[in-house]
Protein backbone atom coordinates (compact mmCIF):
# COMPACT_ATOMS: atom_id res chain seq x y z
CA UNK A 1 0.00 0.00 0.00
CA UNK A 2 1.24 3.45 -0.89
CA UNK A 3 0.45 5.91 1.89
CA UNK A 4 1.08 9.62 2.14
CA UNK A 5 1.20 12.17 4.99
CA UNK A 6 -0.09 10.57 8.20
CA UNK A 7 -2.45 13.51 8.88
CA UNK A 8 -5.43 12.93 6.55
CA UNK A 9 -6.54 16.55 6.83
CA UNK A 10 -3.25 17.76 5.33
CA UNK A 11 -3.72 15.32 2.45
CA UNK A 12 -7.25 16.65 1.94
CA UNK A 13 -6.01 20.27 1.81
CA UNK A 14 -3.32 19.52 -0.78
CA UNK A 15 -5.67 17.48 -2.96
CA UNK A 16 -8.40 20.11 -2.62
CA UNK A 17 -6.10 22.93 -3.77
CA UNK A 18 -5.13 20.94 -6.87
CA UNK A 19 -8.79 20.05 -7.48
CA UNK A 20 -9.60 23.77 -7.51
CA UNK A 21 -6.80 24.74 -9.88
CA UNK A 22 -7.71 22.90 -13.07
CA UNK A 23 -11.44 23.73 -13.31
CA UNK A 24 -10.59 27.33 -12.44
CA UNK A 25 -8.46 27.44 -15.57
CA UNK A 26 -11.14 25.86 -17.73
CA UNK A 27 -14.00 28.13 -16.66
CA UNK A 28 -11.90 31.31 -16.71
CA UNK A 29 -10.68 30.56 -20.23
CA UNK A 30 -14.27 29.93 -21.42
CA UNK A 31 -15.17 33.50 -20.54
CA UNK A 32 -12.07 34.78 -22.37
CA UNK A 33 -12.65 32.82 -25.60
CA UNK A 34 -14.25 35.72 -27.52
CA UNK A 35 -11.24 37.93 -26.73
CA UNK A 36 -8.82 35.15 -27.76
CA UNK A 37 -10.76 34.70 -30.98
CA UNK A 38 -10.58 38.43 -31.65
CA UNK A 39 -6.82 38.61 -31.04
CA UNK A 40 -6.02 35.63 -33.28
CA UNK A 41 -8.92 36.12 -35.78
CA UNK A 42 -10.35 32.66 -35.11
CA UNK A 43 -13.62 31.18 -36.37
CA UNK A 44 -16.02 29.43 -33.98
CA UNK A 45 -14.71 25.93 -34.74
CA UNK A 46 -11.02 26.79 -34.29
CA UNK A 47 -11.94 28.69 -31.14
CA UNK A 48 -13.60 25.57 -29.73
CA UNK A 49 -10.27 23.74 -30.17
CA UNK A 50 -8.64 26.05 -27.62
CA UNK A 51 -10.85 24.26 -25.07
CA UNK A 52 -11.06 20.84 -26.75
CA UNK A 53 -7.31 20.28 -27.27
CA UNK A 54 -6.69 20.47 -23.53
CA UNK A 55 -9.50 18.03 -22.76
CA UNK A 56 -8.38 15.61 -25.46
CA UNK A 57 -4.83 15.37 -24.13
CA UNK A 58 -6.01 15.02 -20.53
CA UNK A 59 -8.42 12.20 -21.41
CA UNK A 60 -5.93 10.18 -23.46
CA UNK A 61 -3.29 9.73 -20.77
CA UNK A 62 -5.43 9.35 -17.66
CA UNK A 63 -5.73 5.57 -17.56
CA UNK A 64 -2.02 4.76 -18.18
CA UNK A 65 -0.95 7.34 -15.61
CA UNK A 66 -3.45 5.97 -13.07
CA UNK A 67 -1.95 2.50 -13.51
CA UNK A 68 1.60 3.84 -13.22
CA UNK A 69 0.70 5.62 -9.98
CA UNK A 70 -0.69 2.37 -8.53
CA UNK A 71 2.56 0.58 -9.34
CA UNK A 72 5.19 3.21 -8.55
CA UNK A 73 3.57 5.63 -6.13
CA UNK A 74 1.21 8.57 -6.45
CA UNK A 75 3.27 11.47 -5.12
CA UNK A 76 5.78 11.66 -8.03
CA UNK A 77 3.00 11.51 -10.62
CA UNK A 78 0.89 14.04 -8.73
CA UNK A 79 3.69 16.59 -8.26
CA UNK A 80 5.02 16.06 -11.79
CA UNK A 81 1.58 16.90 -13.10
CA UNK A 82 1.38 20.13 -11.13
CA UNK A 83 4.84 21.15 -12.40
CA UNK A 84 3.99 20.51 -16.07
CA UNK A 85 0.62 22.19 -15.69
CA UNK A 86 2.12 25.31 -14.11
CA UNK A 87 4.95 25.74 -16.66
CA UNK A 88 2.68 25.25 -19.68
CA UNK A 89 0.19 27.74 -18.20
CA UNK A 90 2.85 30.44 -18.40
CA UNK A 91 3.87 29.31 -21.90
CA UNK A 92 0.23 29.48 -23.03
CA UNK A 93 0.16 33.08 -21.87
CA UNK A 94 3.05 34.06 -24.15
CA UNK A 95 1.64 32.30 -27.24
CA UNK A 96 1.90 34.36 -30.42
CA UNK A 97 -0.70 32.54 -32.49
CA UNK A 98 -3.42 29.91 -32.27
CA UNK A 99 -1.06 27.04 -33.16
CA UNK A 100 1.26 27.84 -30.25
CA UNK A 101 -1.65 28.27 -27.86
CA UNK A 102 -3.29 24.97 -28.81
CA UNK A 103 0.07 23.15 -28.63
CA UNK A 104 0.72 24.41 -25.10
CA UNK A 105 -2.87 23.57 -24.15
CA UNK A 106 -2.17 19.98 -25.20
CA UNK A 107 0.88 19.88 -22.92
CA UNK A 108 -1.18 21.47 -20.17
CA UNK A 109 -3.74 18.69 -20.60
CA UNK A 110 -1.02 16.06 -20.14
CA UNK A 111 -0.03 17.67 -16.83
CA UNK A 112 -3.68 17.83 -15.78
CA UNK A 113 -4.09 14.11 -16.50
CA UNK A 114 -1.29 13.35 -14.01
CA UNK A 115 -3.19 15.32 -11.36
CA UNK A 116 -6.58 13.82 -12.22
CA UNK A 117 -5.17 10.28 -12.10
CA UNK A 118 -3.83 10.61 -8.56
CA UNK A 119 -5.60 13.35 -6.59
CA UNK A 120 -8.79 11.45 -5.79
CA UNK A 121 -6.92 8.19 -5.13
CA UNK A 122 -4.69 10.02 -2.65
CA UNK A 123 -7.67 11.34 -0.70
CA UNK A 124 -9.66 8.08 -0.70
CA UNK A 125 -6.67 6.04 0.49
CA UNK A 126 -6.33 7.91 3.82
CA UNK A 127 -9.97 8.16 4.95
CA UNK A 128 -12.22 5.35 6.23
CA UNK A 129 -15.11 4.14 4.01
CA UNK A 130 -17.86 5.68 6.17
CA UNK A 131 -16.38 9.18 5.57
CA UNK A 132 -15.74 8.69 1.87
CA UNK A 133 -18.85 10.43 0.55
CA UNK A 134 -18.25 13.51 2.71
CA UNK A 135 -14.57 13.75 1.73
CA UNK A 136 -15.28 13.26 -1.96
CA UNK A 137 -18.00 15.90 -1.62
CA UNK A 138 -15.42 18.37 -0.31
CA UNK A 139 -13.07 17.47 -3.15
CA UNK A 140 -15.84 17.90 -5.71
CA UNK A 141 -16.83 21.19 -4.04
CA UNK A 142 -13.29 22.45 -4.67
CA UNK A 143 -13.77 21.60 -8.34
CA UNK A 144 -16.96 23.62 -8.45
CA UNK A 145 -15.45 26.43 -6.43
CA UNK A 146 -12.85 26.67 -9.19
CA UNK A 147 -15.67 26.69 -11.73
CA UNK A 148 -17.43 29.39 -9.69
CA UNK A 149 -14.41 31.63 -9.32
CA UNK A 150 -13.36 31.16 -12.95
CA UNK A 151 -16.10 33.16 -14.72
CA UNK A 152 -15.95 36.02 -12.21
CA UNK A 153 -12.15 36.28 -11.87
CA UNK A 154 -11.63 35.38 -15.54
CA UNK A 155 -14.08 38.06 -16.63
CA UNK A 156 -12.45 40.61 -14.33
CA UNK A 157 -8.93 39.77 -15.55
CA UNK A 158 -9.98 39.68 -19.21
CA UNK A 159 -11.70 43.04 -18.89
CA UNK A 160 -8.83 44.89 -17.22
CA UNK A 161 -5.60 42.90 -17.78
CA UNK A 162 -6.25 40.81 -20.89
CA UNK A 163 -6.78 37.07 -21.38
CA UNK A 164 -3.05 36.23 -21.15
CA UNK A 165 -3.06 37.18 -17.47
CA UNK A 166 -5.41 34.28 -16.75
CA UNK A 167 -2.66 31.84 -17.74
CA UNK A 168 -0.09 33.71 -15.68
CA UNK A 169 -2.33 33.55 -12.62
CA UNK A 170 -2.75 29.79 -13.08
CA UNK A 171 1.00 29.39 -13.27
CA UNK A 172 1.33 31.27 -9.98
CA UNK A 173 -1.37 29.18 -8.27
CA UNK A 174 0.23 26.01 -9.64
CA UNK A 175 3.57 27.00 -8.14
CA UNK A 176 1.92 27.43 -4.72
CA UNK A 177 0.24 24.01 -5.03
CA UNK A 178 3.56 22.43 -6.04
CA UNK A 179 5.31 23.85 -2.97
CA UNK A 180 2.54 22.66 -0.68
CA UNK A 181 2.55 19.16 -2.19
CA UNK A 182 6.34 18.87 -2.09
CA UNK A 183 6.55 19.82 1.58
CA UNK A 184 3.39 18.17 2.94
CA UNK A 185 3.00 14.88 1.09
CA UNK A 186 5.39 12.23 2.38
CA UNK A 187 5.23 8.68 1.01
CA UNK A 188 6.11 5.74 3.21
CA UNK A 189 6.89 2.23 2.12
CA UNK A 190 5.00 1.02 -0.94
CA UNK A 191 3.50 -2.34 0.01
CA UNK A 192 1.72 -2.99 -3.30
CA UNK A 193 3.08 -5.97 -5.22
CA UNK A 194 5.36 -5.08 -8.12
CA UNK A 195 3.99 -6.43 -11.40
CA UNK A 196 5.02 -5.84 -15.02
CA UNK A 197 3.56 -2.79 -16.71
CA UNK A 198 1.36 -3.50 -19.73
CA UNK A 199 3.29 -1.54 -22.38
CA UNK A 200 1.59 -3.19 -25.37
CA UNK A 201 -1.87 -2.54 -23.99
CA UNK A 202 -0.93 1.04 -23.14
CA UNK A 203 0.31 1.77 -26.67
CA UNK A 204 -2.77 0.20 -28.28
CA UNK A 205 -5.12 2.03 -25.91
CA UNK A 206 -3.40 5.41 -26.34
CA UNK A 207 -3.23 5.26 -30.14
CA UNK A 208 -6.81 3.99 -30.48
CA UNK A 209 -8.09 6.65 -28.10
CA UNK A 210 -6.28 9.42 -29.99
CA UNK A 211 -7.75 8.24 -33.31
CA UNK A 212 -11.24 7.84 -31.83
CA UNK A 213 -11.31 11.24 -30.14
CA UNK A 214 -9.81 13.03 -33.15
CA UNK A 215 -12.38 11.39 -35.41
CA UNK A 216 -15.21 12.35 -33.03
CA UNK A 217 -14.18 16.00 -33.27
CA UNK A 218 -13.92 15.90 -37.10
CA UNK A 219 -17.20 14.23 -38.04
CA UNK A 220 -17.94 17.01 -40.53
CA UNK A 221 -14.95 15.95 -42.64
CA UNK A 222 -14.91 12.85 -44.91
CA UNK A 223 -12.12 11.28 -42.87
CA UNK A 224 -13.95 11.80 -39.57
CA UNK A 225 -16.14 8.69 -39.73
CA UNK A 226 -13.18 6.57 -40.91
CA UNK A 227 -11.05 7.73 -38.00
CA UNK A 228 -13.91 7.23 -35.56
CA UNK A 229 -14.49 3.66 -36.77
CA UNK A 230 -10.77 2.88 -36.71
CA UNK A 231 -10.48 4.15 -33.16
CA UNK A 232 -13.47 2.10 -32.03
CA UNK A 233 -12.01 -1.01 -33.66
CA UNK A 234 -8.71 -0.41 -31.87
CA UNK A 235 -10.46 0.03 -28.52
CA UNK A 236 -12.42 -3.17 -29.13
CA UNK A 237 -9.14 -4.97 -29.85
CA UNK A 238 -7.69 -3.49 -26.66
CA UNK A 239 -10.57 -4.93 -24.62
CA UNK A 240 -10.15 -8.39 -26.16
CA UNK A 241 -6.40 -8.38 -25.52
CA UNK A 242 -6.75 -7.12 -21.95
CA UNK A 243 -9.04 -10.05 -21.13
CA UNK A 244 -6.13 -12.42 -21.79
CA UNK A 245 -3.26 -10.49 -20.18
CA UNK A 246 -2.00 -11.56 -16.75
CA UNK A 247 -1.33 -7.99 -15.58
CA UNK A 248 -3.52 -5.75 -17.79
CA UNK A 249 -3.59 -1.99 -17.96
CA UNK A 250 -7.33 -2.20 -17.26
CA UNK A 251 -8.90 -5.25 -15.65
CA UNK A 252 -11.96 -5.82 -17.84
CA UNK A 253 -13.46 -8.04 -15.14
CA UNK A 254 -14.30 -4.82 -13.28
CA UNK A 255 -16.93 -4.11 -15.91
CA UNK A 256 -18.09 -7.70 -16.36
CA UNK A 257 -18.62 -8.53 -12.70
CA UNK A 258 -19.11 -5.13 -11.02
CA UNK A 259 -22.46 -3.69 -12.08
CA UNK A 260 -22.13 -0.61 -9.87
CA UNK A 261 -18.71 0.24 -11.36
CA UNK A 262 -19.93 -0.31 -14.94
CA UNK A 263 -23.11 1.74 -14.85
CA UNK A 264 -21.71 4.47 -12.58
CA UNK A 265 -18.97 5.10 -15.13
CA UNK A 266 -21.50 4.97 -17.97
CA UNK A 267 -23.71 7.50 -16.17
CA UNK A 268 -20.71 9.81 -15.66
CA UNK A 269 -19.70 9.58 -19.33
CA UNK A 270 -23.20 10.38 -20.57
CA UNK A 271 -23.81 13.11 -18.00
CA UNK A 272 -20.64 15.02 -18.88
CA UNK A 273 -21.37 14.55 -22.59
CA UNK A 274 -24.69 16.30 -22.01
CA UNK A 275 -23.54 19.09 -19.70
CA UNK A 276 -19.96 20.25 -20.24
CA UNK A 277 -20.57 22.42 -23.32
CA UNK A 278 -23.30 24.35 -21.50
CA UNK A 279 -20.73 26.78 -20.06
CA UNK A 280 -19.14 27.27 -23.49
CA UNK A 281 -22.52 27.86 -25.16
CA UNK A 282 -23.78 30.23 -22.48
CA UNK A 283 -20.55 32.25 -22.65
CA UNK A 284 -21.07 32.71 -26.40
CA UNK A 285 -24.77 33.44 -25.90
CA UNK A 286 -24.27 36.11 -23.26
CA UNK A 287 -21.44 37.88 -25.08
CA UNK A 288 -22.38 37.48 -28.76
CA UNK A 289 -26.19 37.23 -28.66
CA UNK A 290 -26.88 39.50 -25.67
CA UNK A 291 -23.84 41.75 -26.08
CA UNK A 292 -22.69 41.56 -22.46
CA UNK A 293 -19.13 42.26 -21.35
CA UNK A 294 -16.92 39.37 -20.14
CA UNK A 295 -17.25 40.63 -16.57
CA UNK A 296 -21.05 40.85 -16.66
CA UNK A 297 -21.27 37.44 -18.34
CA UNK A 298 -19.05 36.04 -15.61
CA UNK A 299 -21.41 37.39 -12.93
CA UNK A 300 -24.28 35.46 -14.52
CA UNK A 301 -22.43 32.22 -15.20
CA UNK A 302 -21.14 31.98 -11.63
CA UNK A 303 -24.58 30.97 -10.34
CA UNK A 304 -24.28 27.38 -11.60
CA UNK A 305 -20.89 26.33 -10.15
CA UNK A 306 -21.55 28.32 -6.97
CA UNK A 307 -24.56 26.11 -6.18
CA UNK A 308 -22.48 23.06 -7.10
CA UNK A 309 -19.73 24.10 -4.68
CA UNK A 310 -22.18 24.72 -1.83
CA UNK A 311 -24.24 21.55 -2.26
CA UNK A 312 -21.59 18.98 -3.26
CA UNK A 313 -20.33 18.25 0.30
CA UNK A 314 -23.94 17.85 1.46
CA UNK A 315 -24.73 15.53 -1.45
CA UNK A 316 -21.59 13.49 -0.76
CA UNK A 317 -22.46 13.16 2.93
CA UNK A 318 -26.02 12.19 1.98
CA UNK A 319 -24.64 9.39 -0.22
CA UNK A 320 -22.89 7.94 2.87
CA UNK A 321 -26.37 7.34 4.35
CA UNK A 322 -28.58 6.81 1.30
CA UNK A 323 -27.80 4.70 -1.75
CA UNK A 324 -25.65 6.85 -4.12
CA UNK A 325 -27.80 5.57 -6.99
CA UNK A 326 -30.87 7.39 -5.65
CA UNK A 327 -29.14 10.70 -4.92
CA UNK A 328 -27.28 10.75 -8.25
CA UNK A 329 -30.39 9.86 -10.24
CA UNK A 330 -32.38 12.66 -8.59
CA UNK A 331 -29.60 15.06 -9.55
CA UNK A 332 -29.62 13.91 -13.16
CA UNK A 333 -33.39 14.41 -13.32
CA UNK A 334 -32.94 18.05 -12.26
CA UNK A 335 -30.20 18.43 -14.88
CA UNK A 336 -32.62 17.24 -17.57
CA UNK A 337 -35.12 19.87 -16.43
CA UNK A 338 -32.47 22.58 -16.74
CA UNK A 339 -31.49 21.45 -20.23
CA UNK A 340 -35.12 21.50 -21.35
CA UNK A 341 -35.41 25.14 -20.27
CA UNK A 342 -32.21 26.03 -22.16
CA UNK A 343 -33.57 24.32 -25.30
CA UNK A 344 -36.14 27.18 -25.49
CA UNK A 345 -33.48 29.89 -25.07
CA UNK A 346 -33.81 32.88 -27.41
CA UNK A 347 -32.63 36.47 -27.71
CA UNK A 348 -35.38 37.75 -25.41
CA UNK A 349 -35.05 35.24 -22.57
CA UNK A 350 -35.00 37.21 -19.28
CA UNK A 351 -31.64 37.22 -17.55
CA UNK A 352 -33.28 36.35 -14.23
CA UNK A 353 -34.65 33.15 -15.78
CA UNK A 354 -31.19 32.26 -17.11
CA UNK A 355 -29.66 32.78 -13.66
CA UNK A 356 -32.41 30.72 -11.99
CA UNK A 357 -32.01 27.91 -14.49
CA UNK A 358 -28.23 27.89 -14.09
CA UNK A 359 -28.83 27.53 -10.35
CA UNK A 360 -31.21 24.60 -10.97
CA UNK A 361 -28.64 23.08 -13.32
CA UNK A 362 -25.93 23.46 -10.68
CA UNK A 363 -28.13 21.86 -8.01
CA UNK A 364 -28.75 18.83 -10.22
CA UNK A 365 -25.09 18.44 -11.05
CA UNK A 366 -24.07 18.68 -7.39
CA UNK A 367 -26.52 15.92 -6.46
CA UNK A 368 -25.14 13.73 -9.23
CA UNK A 369 -21.38 14.20 -9.17
CA UNK A 370 -20.06 13.39 -5.69
CA UNK A 371 -22.53 10.51 -5.00
CA UNK A 372 -21.69 8.99 -8.37
CA UNK A 373 -17.96 9.32 -7.66
CA UNK A 374 -18.53 7.79 -4.23
CA UNK A 375 -20.24 4.81 -5.89
CA UNK A 376 -17.30 4.26 -8.28
CA UNK A 377 -14.54 4.55 -5.68
CA UNK A 378 -16.41 2.47 -3.08
CA UNK A 379 -17.11 -0.37 -5.51
CA UNK A 380 -13.40 -1.37 -5.87
CA UNK A 381 -10.65 -2.40 -3.47
CA UNK A 382 -7.92 0.07 -2.54
CA UNK A 383 -5.16 -1.65 -4.52
CA UNK A 384 -6.64 -0.18 -7.73
CA UNK A 385 -7.71 3.23 -6.47
CA UNK A 386 -5.41 4.83 -9.04
CA UNK A 387 -7.11 3.01 -11.92
CA UNK A 388 -10.58 3.75 -10.49
CA UNK A 389 -9.67 7.42 -10.04
CA UNK A 390 -8.34 7.49 -13.60
CA UNK A 391 -11.58 5.95 -14.87
CA UNK A 392 -13.57 8.69 -13.13
CA UNK A 393 -11.38 11.28 -14.83
CA UNK A 394 -11.45 9.47 -18.17
CA UNK A 395 -15.25 9.32 -18.20
CA UNK A 396 -15.42 12.99 -17.24
CA UNK A 397 -12.93 14.21 -19.81
CA UNK A 398 -14.14 11.90 -22.58
CA UNK A 399 -17.64 13.17 -21.95
CA UNK A 400 -16.38 16.75 -22.09
CA UNK A 401 -14.67 16.13 -25.43
CA UNK A 402 -17.80 14.43 -26.80
CA UNK A 403 -19.86 17.39 -25.59
CA UNK A 404 -17.61 19.85 -27.43
CA UNK A 405 -17.57 17.57 -30.49
CA UNK A 406 -21.37 17.69 -30.62
CA UNK A 407 -21.28 21.49 -30.49
CA UNK A 408 -18.55 21.65 -33.13
CA UNK A 409 -20.56 19.34 -35.41
CA UNK A 410 -23.70 21.47 -35.05
CA UNK A 411 -21.75 24.70 -35.57
CA UNK A 412 -20.19 23.25 -38.72
CA UNK A 413 -23.61 22.33 -40.02
CA UNK A 414 -25.27 25.67 -39.26
CA UNK A 415 -22.57 28.37 -39.67
CA UNK A 416 -19.55 26.58 -41.17
CA UNK A 417 -16.15 28.15 -40.53
CA UNK A 418 -17.41 31.74 -40.42
CA UNK A 419 -16.53 33.97 -37.48
CA UNK A 420 -19.47 34.88 -35.22
CA UNK A 421 -20.83 38.20 -36.49
CA UNK A 422 -24.05 40.19 -36.73
CA UNK A 423 -24.87 38.43 -40.02
CA UNK A 424 -24.83 34.89 -38.61
CA UNK A 425 -26.08 35.47 -35.05
CA UNK A 426 -29.49 33.90 -35.88
CA UNK A 427 -27.72 30.74 -37.06
CA UNK A 428 -25.56 30.78 -33.92
CA UNK A 429 -28.71 31.00 -31.77
CA UNK A 430 -30.33 28.11 -33.65
CA UNK A 431 -27.16 26.03 -33.25
CA UNK A 432 -27.29 26.50 -29.48
CA UNK A 433 -30.93 25.44 -29.32
CA UNK A 434 -30.23 22.30 -31.35
CA UNK A 435 -27.30 21.43 -29.08
CA UNK A 436 -29.47 21.70 -25.96
CA UNK A 437 -32.10 19.40 -27.51
CA UNK A 438 -29.43 16.77 -28.23
CA UNK A 439 -28.14 17.10 -24.66
CA UNK A 440 -31.64 16.48 -23.26
CA UNK A 441 -31.78 13.09 -24.99
CA UNK A 442 -28.24 12.24 -23.86
CA UNK A 443 -29.06 13.01 -20.25
CA UNK A 444 -32.24 10.91 -20.38
CA UNK A 445 -30.13 7.88 -21.35
CA UNK A 446 -27.72 8.72 -18.54
CA UNK A 447 -30.61 8.76 -16.05
CA UNK A 448 -31.53 5.24 -17.14
CA UNK A 449 -27.93 4.05 -16.63
CA UNK A 450 -27.87 5.65 -13.20
CA UNK A 451 -31.07 3.94 -12.11
CA UNK A 452 -30.14 0.40 -13.24
CA UNK A 453 -26.68 0.30 -11.64
CA UNK A 454 -27.97 -1.48 -8.53
CA UNK A 455 -27.27 -0.75 -4.89
CA UNK A 456 -23.80 -0.27 -3.51
CA UNK A 457 -24.86 -1.57 -0.11
CA UNK A 458 -26.75 -4.76 0.68
CA UNK A 459 -29.50 -2.87 2.48
CA UNK A 460 -31.02 0.47 1.53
Amino acid sequence: MYRLETNPQIVLIVATVSAFLIPFMGSSINIALPDIGEDFSLNAITLSWVATSYLLAAAIFLLPLGKISDLTGRKPVFLGGILIYSVTSVLSGVSQDAVMLIAFRVMQGFGASMIFATGMAIVVSVFPPHERGRILGINVAAVYLGLSAGPFIGGLITEYLGWRSIFYLNGLLGGAALWMGWTKLHPDKNQSPRVPFDYAGTILYTMSFIIFMYGASHLTEPSGMILLGTGLAGLAGFIIIEMNVLHPLLDIRLFRTNKVFLFSNAAALINYSATFAVGFLMSLYLQYIRGLSPLYAGYILVSQPLLQAILSPLAGKLSDRIEPRLVASAGMALTIAGLIVFAFLDVDTPLWLIIANLALFGTGFALFSSPNTNAIMSSVNRSIYGVASAMVGTMRLTGQVVSMAIVTLIFSWRIGFAKPSAENLPQLMTSMQHAFVVFVFFCAVGLLASMVRGNLRKTD
